[in-house]
């Protein structure tokens, strides 16, 4: 079993909220462990903005929980409207996230009728704020996301994936089922890595010179997961083409075949040097150009629209589209690592750990 960094952080924060409630001698300490957990979150920005929401929907639901108290006692139907109350009023400030929080708090308040209800109230309202503070200290300080390694890992490992399907694909060694499921499974990696990229965005910094270079990445990450994904596209077209394919003249098989081929060893490349693991280019020496051969690809064909049933020909355009929008996307990848990798070095510095 692999426990990542948020079900560590999950297990301090509620650690450190029971800890800090049982030192302030609080009762019903549970609470504050209870509102740790919603409060987790995984970044730190996200953290901040949380820490926000999460009080302003324990004051709402606070306050509300306990005006119904006073006013109508602590019966299980109010408590019920309570919390439809509550919901709404979130709901309005599209706070939607903070919802179960404000309603621990109505629950946790509206739960201890007495002649020391406001008492009561008012401390258990402090101890699940407790609970949110703690969890916004283990959010800042402990295990801070390695965002820039688990990105760039999470591109490897699903372009490594879908290169190894082309390249077993283009050899017709594979069951047509087989890749169709694999393809679903490449999905759900895609999209888990776009949302990886949307927390390493949402991530701030507070200097200019940083922000600077975190601009500069956030371009270059970005046209690795384009570039992945017109691999994928590619991929997908192979699949769903792959009778199409079969009936094209050999000549032009194996010129596709040693275009894809190529492409995929480049983007390979590209990878590695972005980290620093294949020389780049010196100052002096001129960004590669015409390394694909698209030329000869349209050429032939363009040879065989004019040769054969135009509507073969219509039948395999979206393949060769993907194929020439994957070229077009990995020429502007290696512009783009030459360009970062040739200016502000220092700024530029990639942190990918080895661990």
């Amino acid at each position: 079993m692999k426990l990542g960094a948020r079900i560590l952080k999950t297990g301090i924060a509620i650690t450190l909220a029971l800890i800090l409630a049982t030192a302030f001698q609080l009762p019903s300490v549970a609470f504050a462990g209870i509102s740790a957990i919603f409060a987790i979150q995984p970044t730190i920005y996200r953290s901040y903005v949380s820490i926000i929401e999460q009080v302003q929907a324990n004051i709402i639901g606070a306050a509300l929980a306990i005006g119904v108290g006073l006013l109508f006692g602590a019966h299980p139907v109010m408590i019920g409207i309570t919390a439809i109350v509550v919901i709404g009023i979130n709901l309005k400030l599209k706070a939607e996230s903070t919802i179960p929080v404000a309603l621990v708090t109505v629950i946790a308040i509206l739960e201890s009728p007495g002649d020391d209800f406001f008492e009561v109230a008012l401390i258990r309202f402090f101890t699940i704020l407790l609970g949110v503070l703690a969890a916004f200290i283990v959010n800042l300080v402990f295990l801070p996301p390695k965002y820039e390694t688990k990105l760039y890992r999470r591109i490897t490992e699903n372009t490594e994936e879908i290169i190894k399907w082309i390249r077993v694909d283009l050899r017709q060694g594979l069951e047509h089922h087989v890749l169709k499921e694999e393809i679903e499974k490449l999905k759900e990696q895609m999209i888990k890595l776009d949302q990886l990229y949307l927390n390493y965005k949402e991530e701030r910094n507070y200097f200019k010179r940083e922000s600077y270079a975190k601009s500069r990445k956030l371009v270059l990450f970005r046209q690795m997961i384009n570039v992945t994904n017109r691999a994928f596209d590619t991929l997908k077209k192979l699949h769903r083409l792959e009778n199409e394919l079969n009936q094209l003249p050999d000549n032009i098989q194996k010129v596709l075949v040693d275009e894809l081929d190529y492409m995929l060893y480049v983007h390979e490349e590209s990878l590695l040097r972005f980290i620093g693991k294949i020389k780049a280019p010196s100052a002096n020496e001129p960004i590669r150009e015409n390394k694909f051969n698209k030329h000869q690809l349209t050429e032939a064909i363009m040879d065989y629209y004019k040769d054969q049933d135009p509507a073969c020909f219509y039948q395999i355009i979206p393949l060769i589209s993907a194929v020439l929008d994957y070229s077009e996307q990995l020429e502007h990848l290696d512009t783009l690592i030459s360009s970062f990798q040739s200016f502000h070095k220092k700024d530029n510095e990639i942190k990918i750990s080895q661990e």
